[in-house]
């Protein structure tokens, strides 16, 4: 088995979240910027394989969609063109960086790291994955 990577992209930001090579544990991987993610993956993937992705959808509580979806779509579409032998999953990312702030919260971490956005985009990635491992079970 390889390792499943989830992606919670942002237009300045994406935050990464990967499995262990089981698929039991996520765990978060690191925020690179926007522009670069697509080197980083390449480099990642020769050095760990990565046997799936995951990425996060927003979308709104009525299930339509956002002013972010755009941005993930044409995303997706660069993954999919960079990777054109790696599955792909779209998994709903609603809540995640509430759920993230609230993580970090009963975490124990201080006010100022729970400012750091790249914090919450690396937890949100993680609420992603440990969100579709759970639905794949």
């Amino acid at each position: 088995m390889g390792r499943i990577l989830a992606i919670d992209y942002g237009s300045k930001r994406v935050g990464l979240a990967v499995t262990d090579p089981l698929q039991i544990i996520a765990t978060a991987l690191d925020t690179v910027h926007s522009k670069d993610v697509i080197a980083y993956l390449k480099t990642y993937e020769a050095r760990e394989g990565i046997e799936a992705f995951v990425v996060g959808m927003p979308k709104r509580l009525d299930n339509t969609d956002t002013n972010a979806t755009a941005l993930v779509q044409a995303f997706v579409k660069n993954l999919q063109k960079n990777f054109p032998s790696i599955p792909l999953h779209l998994h709903d990312e609603r809540f995640t960086s509430a759920m993230a702030l609230q993580t970090m919260i009963a975490g124990g971490m201080k006010k100022k790291d729970r400012r750091e956005k790249a914090n919450v985009d690396k937890i949100s990635a993680t609420i992603i994955l440990q969100s579709f491992l759970e639905q794949k079970k």
